[in-house]
Formats: C-alpha cells, sequence, structure tokens
C-alpha cells in the first residue's frame, strides 16, 4: 500500500475522527501473530479484520505491517505503534478499577492458590500493602500440590496462581517470582549429620520421604537420575510435614533451602548435598490470559507485578 499523506486537518481532527477500538484490533492481530489467527481469536470472518487493518492504516497515513508466509511482519510505523496501543488498551482496562478505588468502593474475595510454603518477600508485600489499601476485600488463599495450582487456572477455577511449571501452558500467563533451589536434609539423629555426601547416588539406598504431586518435575529428575527414593519410608505434601518427617528420623528427604532455613529454627536439619549439585526451578505468578477480571484481582496484580518489575 503506498504511504499516505495526512493533511494539517487531518492531524487537527484525528482523535476525534478515529475509531479507538482499531488500536486494539491492530494489537490482537501483533499478539495472534497474524489477521486470520485474530478473526479465529475474535471470532469475526478475515475480511473484518482486513478492513479494520486498512482503515487504521488510512488514519495514520502508514503501512502498519506486511503479510508473509509466517503471519505478519511489521513494519518501523507498526513497531512504534504497539506499545502505544498496549498502553491505551491497558488504561482502558483499568479505568472501572481505578474509579473504584478512588471512590473507595472495592470489596469482594480474591482467590488465590498456591503450592506449599512459599517464601517470597514480593508476594508477602504485595499481600500487606493490599489489605492497607482495601480492607473490605477478603483474601483467600487455597494451598494445593503445583499441578493443581496450574490446573486450576486452566479450568478458569482461579485467576491467581503461585507454582512451578517447566512446562508452560497455553492460555496462562507466567511471570516470575523467585527462584527455588531444592537440598537434600537428614535428621540429627541420622549418622550422616554433620557430613557432606559428594556423590549422590550412594544415598539411593536410604529410607526416603516424599513429597507427591508437589515434587516439582526438575527435582523428580534429579532424584531419578541417582536413584534416589528406592525406599520410600514417609509421604507428606505439605512440605512442613516433610520436614517434621524429616527431623523424626523416618528418612532423608528434598525441601526448598528457603523453607528449611525458616523452618529449621533449632538446627535439626542438616544439608547433606554440595552446594554446586543442588537442582533448581523458577516458581511463577500465573495468571490466565483474558481482558475481564473483577476489580479487587486487577488492582492486587497491579500491586506484586509492580514489585516483580512487570508490566500489569
Amino acid at each position: 500500500m503506498p504511504k499516505l499523506n495526512l493533511i494539517p486537518q487531518d492531524e487537527r481532527n484525528f482523535a476525534r475522527n478515529v475509531d479507538w477500538n482499531l488500536f486494539g484490533l491492530f494489537l490482537e492481530i501483533v499478539n495472534s501473530g497474524g489477521i486470520s489467527a485474530a478473526a479465529r481469536h475474535l471470532n469475526k470472518q478475515q475480511p473484518t479484520i482486513s478492513a479494520g487493518l486498512k482503515r487504521l492504516e488510512e488514519h495514520l497515513g502508514v503501512e502498519l505491517c506486511h503479510r508473509t508466509s509466517q503471519g505478519i511482519e511489521l513494519t518501523p510505523a507498526g513497531r512504534a505503534l504497539v506499545p502505544l496501543c498496549e498502553a491505551m488498551t491497558g488504561a482502558v482496562r483499568t479505568a472501572p478499577h481505578e474509579v473504584a478505588r478512588a471512590a473507595n468502593l472495592v470489596e469482594g474475595v480474591i482467590n488465590i492458590t498456591i503450592m506449599s510454603s512459599i517464601v517470597s518477600p514480593e508476594f508477602d508485600g504485595a499481600i500487606a500493602a493490599f489489605h492497607e489499601l482495601h480492607p473490605g476485600v477478603e483474601i483467600r488463599l487455597d494451598v494445593v500440590a503445583w499441578r493443581g495450582v496450574v490446573k486450576a487456572l486452566k479450568l478458569g477455577e482461579a485467576e491467581v496462581g503461585i507454582a512451578c511449571d517447566s512446562a508452560p501452558s497455553e492460555g496462562l500467563r507466567y511471570a516470575p517470582l523467585m527462584k527455588e533451589v531444592q537440598q537434600l536434609y537428614c535428621s540429627r539423629s541420622h549418622p550422616l549429620f554433620g557430613r557432606t555426601v559428594g556423590q549422590p547416588a550412594m544415598l539411593c539406598d536410604e529410607p526416603f520421604v516424599m513429597t507427591g504431586e508437589d515434587e516439582p518435575e526438575e527435582l523428580e529428575r534429579f532424584r531419578r537420575r541417582y536413584g534416589l527414593g528406592r525406599h520410600a519410608a514417609g509421604f507428606a505434601e505439605n512440605l512442613h510435614e516433610v520436614k517434621r518427617l524429616i527431623e523424626l528420623g523416618v528418612g532423608i528427604g528434598f525441601l526448598p533451602t528457603c523453607v528449611a532455613e525458616e523452618i529449621d529454627r533449632a538446627h535439626n536439619l542438616h544439608p547433606l548435598l554440595p552446594d554446586d549439585l543442588l537442582p533448581s526451578y523458577h516458581v511463577y505468578l500465573i495468571t490466565r490470559e483474558q481482558d475481564a477480571r473483577d476489580t479487587p484481582t486487577e488492582l492486587f496484580l497491579h500491586e506484586i507485578l509492580g514489585r516483580l518489575g512487570e508490566r500489569p
């Protein structure tokens, strides 16, 4: 399409004449990766989407993208427009929430589904700050295994979740919250208390405390690689109960280092593996990909994402 030249009158009346929905349409095309994909996502006909893109280009007087076999390729003008569209659509989406906050009308319930024993200053700080600003909102924490967190989000049974997930799911958004490192611990009464074991396979015949569905996949791979857990002597989903069984000498077992440091104030646990061998993984703040959320949830996400340095 040849470049269109705007005349001064068009520039003065642009904001008055343009259909603001076209900016959201353009952003949907970009996020979907093409006109056909955007049409499917919006449940509209492809010619309707193409016509909307053409109208926006005519309003702006520039070509915003080229069609390719893979979808679209943005022009420099298109790349410049994307963050502006994101800012506009974000402002529109948050407008009712900001109005409710200004009018002190924020009430309701926030349901947050989390894996057990999360240690995160950002998460704790976000909850404390949010409660201080909006004491009329009830904050509910539902603790389940990390797979249960992801499942609840995918089924639409939760809006906000905190969990590890080595295979991010389509339709969910992930913001890194923290990094957890797992260490293998024994009790004070164990013969290996005070010692470091450089070869994890040497512990393959030790009685073991298992964590079931709450075991991160990275930890499961590490454990199986060295044959750990062949002799299951105990089981608990909650990490505080895992710690209890280890401390009572039922078996050795894994705990996130941050959790162990927080709950082992009596120093009854001893780390068995050297630091350079320890398995690790990210824990994410996970949300569903959608535009409409209730006001308490939207404002809480704004609070915690701001603390994580992510765009709300």
